[in-house]
């Protein structure tokens, strides 16, 4: 029998379902019994990593540890979990291949023909067990990318139908997730698209296990002993996942439709124990119930997409929780930003946040409200790009180092405040090349951060190219921006602190990677607590 047991997750219908939320919460549910859990994306599509993906195409890049680029899902994976997850976590088909090439170049397949069976799906097969080989865990959820009937996704279909056989019974099922659909003109709910979908996985070797059924409305009981009978899974398998307020409800609703249970029944493990979600409710009860609430503008170039800036939203959400209070997120788009509409865009917001991004596109939107938070005392949280257009702003409009600029955008300017690695200028290749995954940074006494962590040494993520120039280091700490964070191996500076400011902050890594429903990152949870303060004080001040 396999010490490891395995739960693949696959999709039908239609994409955008939700089953990295169900694999999280399925995941939540079994580690809350006691069992050790952790779950691992593969996605269909050739790129090596999502770090060369524009994020209106694949939402945000989540950054590991270990500096693995990787699809959002496992954000949610952490945010749930609140165990770090790692480059065996996200696998694509571009790194499949990319193996198999190497190794069939090296060699090692003796000069055989080398096949999409075997060759790649006994790569599949063995990324999918790393996690499991390591004996860490009791239990792996892979959720399958794409839709079932996907060209893209038949590798790894045929890989998950080898392993069910090789696995042998109780060691491996599968939850099939699939929509029905509602008919408003029927005025009924309608199970074909699900009974093809499960017949296309049949077509393929696969039986489902577990039938979770996306709806926007509650399924009877006729209807379920229906789609048990023609999809051939037994009628306590089949789960209803109907639209939920907040996704931080949905594994309370799997927990009452009993998918962890069935799930444990299929594998031969015991149920006995409850799920312990003390400490989940107390959040949900908390974001449920605030007490009062704050207006937060995301200065950023992609936020017609929410995903790109996924995990900051969540963050959010954590440090409301933390302090009580709603946070009201209002994306402003960067590139419609300038000194004519700036005050009316942002004036009614409690806080301001310059969000990450590559390259030139809305920079003088995201400097101006840089400016417009320094002036008029709002407190302000540079996160990466963010950072660096503060230091550009403060260099441009208090140094008064006219087309201050970061090399990224102008690589003529005559002050580049933020400049190229050395490391970095010979480097061609855009993929996974940055400075990427968690670094150290040493906090400096007296320090807004120092303060907030309470700690002396912290480790953050990263994903960035460019770097804090610390040729201009005194003369803008002299004018009043102080380094307040620094990697202690480099000497680069990670933060910036305004000192005539009550809550001015900017980071050269990305804080929100981090932040779970269990341990809401910390600078968020203080930049949510100055937005509040600011927004009182200005209550207080119209009053008086």
């Amino acid at each position: 029998m396999a010490d490891t047991k395995y739960i693949f997750v696959t999709g039908g219908v239609t994409s955008s379902l939700g089953k990295g939320i169900i694999a999280a919460s399925l995941a939540k549910l079994l580690q809350a019994r006691g069992y050790k859990t952790t779950i691992q994306k593969l996605d269909p599509y050739i790129n090596v990593d999502p770090g060369t993906l524009n994020p209106y195409e694949h939402g945000e890049c989540y950054v590991t540890d270990d500096g693995a680029e990787t699809d959002l899902d496992l954000g949610h994976y952490e945010r749930f979990l609140n165990v770090r997850t790692s480059q065996a976590n996200n696998v694509t088909t571009g790194r499949i291949y990319q193996s198999v090439i190497e190794k069939e170049r090296r060699g090692e397949f003796l000069g055989k023909t080398v096949q999409v069976v075997p060759h790649i799906t006994n790569e599949i097969k063995d990324r999918i067990q790393i996690l499991g080989n390591t004996g860490e865990y009791d239990i792996v959820i892979t959720e399958i990318g794409g839709t079932v009937g996907d060209i893209e996704s038949l590798p790894y279909i045929e890989a998950v139908r080898q392993l069910l056989w090789e696995l042998g019974d109780n060691n491996a099922i599968v939850v099939h997730l699939t929509l029905v659909p509602y008919l408003a003109a029927a005025g009924e709910l309608k199970t074909k698209p699900t009974q093809h979908s499960v017949k296309t996985l049949m077509e393929s070797g696969i039986k489902a296990d577990v039938l979770v059924c996306r709806t926007e409305h509650e399924l009877s009981d006729e209807l379920r002993q229906k789609l048990a009978l023609f999809c051939n899974v037994k009628r306590e398998a089949v789960i209803q996942s109907i639209d939920a307020s907040t996704i931080y409800d949905v594994p309370n609703l799997m927990l009452e439709e009993g998918l962890d249970t069935v799930t444990l029944q299929k594998l031969a493990l015991s149920s006995v124990k409850q799920p312990d979600l003390t400490r989940w409710n107390q959040f949900l009860q908390r974001h449920k119930n605030p007490k009062n609430e704050v207006k937060i503008g995301l200065i950023g170039k992609y936020v017609e997409l929410q995903d790109s800036y996924k995990s900051i939203l969540e963050a959010f959400i954590h440090a409301g929780a933390e302090n009580e209070v709603k946070v009201h997120v209002e994306p402003i788009h960067s590139e419609f930003i300038d000194d004519k509409v700036i005050a009316e865009k942002i004036a009614g917001l409690d806080g301001i946040l310059v969000a990450p991004g590559f390259g030139e596109r809305g920079i003088e939107g995201k400097i101006d409200a840089v400016k417009y938070a320094r002036e008029n005392k709002i407190p302000f949280f540079g996160i990466c790009l963010g950072m660096q257009m503060s230091v550009i702003e403060f260099s441009r409009n208090v140094l008064g180092l006219k087309g201050a600029n970061s090399a990224e955008m102008d690589a003529e300017t005559a002050y580049p405040v933020i400049n190229l690695m050395e490391d970095q200028k010979g480097v061609e290749n855009k993929g996974g090349t940055m400075r990427l995954g968690a670094w150290d940074c040493e906090l400096k006494e007296g320090s807004i951060v120092k303060e907030v962590y309470k700690e002396s040494i912290i480790s953050e993520r990263h994903r960035h190219r460019y770097e804090f120039n610390n040729k201009f280091k005194e003369q803008l700490e002299a004018a009043g921006l102080k380094a307040t964070g620094f990697n202690p191996k480099t000497g680069l500076v990670e933060i910036v602190e305004l000192e005539s400011h009550p809550w001015f902050v900017g980071v050269q890594y990305h804080p929100e990677y981090k932040s779970t429903v269990a341990s809401p990152h910390p600078l968020f949870v203080a930049f949510v607590k100055a937005a509040l303060k600011y927004k009182n004080d200005k209550a207080h001040a119209t009053m008086a």
